[in-house]
């Protein structure tokens, strides 16, 4: 069976229309690794779980979207929760059953696919597509949760602060309207949020809003949001010829160099992220061990392969970030002409490749860079969906600002909040922004999820489930994360089925103590969620830092 296609469990409990409609008690929309999280997490507590996902594969940002998973140095043992190591193991798990490693890779517990730099576990879309498959299929054999695919949110009733349906069209072209208990949003985009009429920010706050040193200093902007990136994958094919044709849009983009950028976007000299006023030159191909552009989110080190065999890396770089102009919360033919131009960006930017980059060997081009279409089944080698970095976000009882969290506002720890769900660790990492504005990537504490984040002002039964929670424009640059998210979709998901439990509602959970330690107990008990960083790791952390600045005073 191909991953991702439903399955005969699937199929088996499919019942007409009309029983679908009224049958789940929660609704997850969207099946990203926040809305898989929810959905597992409250099904296995008992509750009846409906998961809607608009295209064919599960996993968001980590399947269709093609992003190898950014995480923090301890993800291995503390910093996620159980289930998230437990898909961790299961790709690893693909890789020993489906594919012939070297002895030496087969018997790595950490295995990593791609030896990539930017992650400790990159790899091929399709083998999380597969454990991801995996770990939904006991709980789909019971009964208790549904998925969904090929359906789209388009509109959604809500009455006395309540959500009371949300309306789908299928790919079959049918209007089928749910009526839950609960609705959670793990959409990419934060949609749902405003189908439901759900209070929230969009782009950019103001500093008067936020009181963050890194918001706008102006008014807020909602089109000032991070770039976005349609992925692209390529496979390295050494003496072979693989160009493709010549991107209508090529031209434009070979020349268009962004006013902060220190010459063309597509070159291999852009900006420093961590600097972003100093150039910065990525080689494309480094010795062995060495750090490169076709290291850093490789997916197959075709070394670790017996016998071996090519590699292949995502484009996922700065050369093809897309913030010309922004793509959520516009309208819908504004939203489908700049995705197409992210798309033609990245084709753009593998074509120079091909034709015009220059060679560390002397001359112009590699063109035995070919589109791996088997990668996500596509001739181009592009990603199903356009990787999202933000979108739009609760107006929530607790939201997270940058002095919360960042190194050089509370240089001896973070905020500690009493009714934590989970935790995080990044810097605060954002990418060129639609308006106009380079790198923000700082450094941050290991972070807490507050529970508070989770709760909208208004609505008493919608809770966000992926990357749209009470951050800021700012402090999404790390709660943003692949493991975060996962993090933020369980806690959703638990929180849900505890409130149908106990017949509470959310802001009571997080408004009484008890309640939330109750919750806070399933989510260590069942789910091996970490709440609080351990002390010695928080203040290595801090120790680490403090050496650094001392080290560039």
């Amino acid at each position: 069976m191909v991953p991702g296609s439903d399955s005969p469990l699937e199929a088996a409990s499919a019942d007409t229309a009309a029983q679908e409609s009224d049958w789940p008690e929660i609704l997850v929309v969207g099946g990203g690794l926040g809305g898989i999280a929810a959905a597992l997490a409250a099904a296995e507590l008992g509750a009846r779980v409906l998961l809607t996902e608009e295209s064919a594969w599960l996993g968001g940002q980590l399947t269709s979207q093609g992003v190898p998973p950014d995480e923090n140095g301890l993800i291995e043992t503390i910093g996620g929760t159980g289930t998230y190591r437990r898909l961790r193991q299961g790709i690893r798990a693909y890789y020993r059953e489906h594919r012939k490693l070297t002895d030496a890779a087969a018997r790595s517990p950490f295995l990593n696919p791609g030896t990539a730099h930017v992650s400790r576990i990159a790899h091929e879309p399709r083998a999380a597509v597969a454990a991801i498959d995996e770990l939904c299929a006991p709980l789909l054999a019971t009964g208790r949760m549904r998925i969904r695919r090929g359906w789209t949110p388009v509109s959604a009733s809500s009455e006395a602060d309540t959500v009371r349906s949300v309306t789908f069209a299928t790919m079959d072209g049918d209007l089928i309207t749910v009526e839950p208990s609960y609705v959670l949003d793990a959409t990419e985009d934060g949609g749902l949020l405003d189908l439901v009429g759900c209070e929230h920010v969009l782009g950019s706050e103001a500093q008067a809003d936020t009181g963050e040193p890194r918001a706008l200093t102006g008014a807020a902007d909602p089109l000032d949001q991070q770039a976005i990136t349609w992925c692209l994958a390529v496979e390295h094919r050494p003496g072979e010829r693989h160009e493709i044709g010549k991107p209508a849009d090529y031209d434009s983009w070979r020349t268009y160099r962004p006013d902060f950028w220190p010459g063309p976007l597509l070159s291999f000299t852009g900006c420093n992220p961590h600097t972003p006023q100093e150039p910065i030159t990525w080689p494309l191909f480094a010795d062995p061990g060495g750090w490169s552009l076709w290291t850093y989110r490789r997916i197959r080190d075709g070394s670790l392969h017996d016998p071996a065999t090519t590699d292949i890396s995502i484009l996922n770089w700065p050369q093809n970030d897309y913030f010309v102009d922004p793509v959520v919360g516009t309208t819908s033919e504004l939203r489908e002409a700049r995705l197409a131009a992210a798309r033609n960006l990245s084709l753009s930017l593998l074509y120079w490749l091909q034709t015009e980059a220059p060679r560390s060997d002397g001359g112009t081009g590699y063109p035995e860079l070919a589109p791996a279409a088997d990668v996500f089944g596509t001739a181009d080698g592009l990603a199903l969906r356009p990787y999202l970095r933000e979108g739009r976000r609760i107006q929530a009882v607790t939201t997270v600002v940058e002095q919360d969290i960042a190194f050089d506002s509370r240089p001896d720890g973070p905020r500690r909040f009493a009714d934590s769900v989970g935790v995080g660790h990044y810097r605060i990492d954002l990418h060129p922004s639609t308006g106009g504005r380079n790198y923000i990537d700082f450094a941050a504490h290991p972070f807490q999820v507050p529970l508070g984040a989770l709760i909208p002002v208004r609505l008493r039964n919608l809770v966000p489930a992926a990357k749209n929670i009470g951050s800021t424009h700012i402090t999404n640059g790390c709660y943003r994360l692949h493991p975060v998210e996962w993090t933020i979709g369980e806690a959703a998901g638990v929180l849900a089925a505890f409130c149908l439990r106990h017949n509470v509602q959310p802001s009571q959970v997080q408004a009484t103590a008890a309640l939330t330690e109750q919750l806070q107990s399933i989510l260590t008990d069942k789910f091996g969620t970490t709440l609080r960083w351990p002390a010695d790791y928080a203040e290595a952390y801090v120790a680490g830092e403090v050496a650094k600045r001392r080290g560039r005073s």
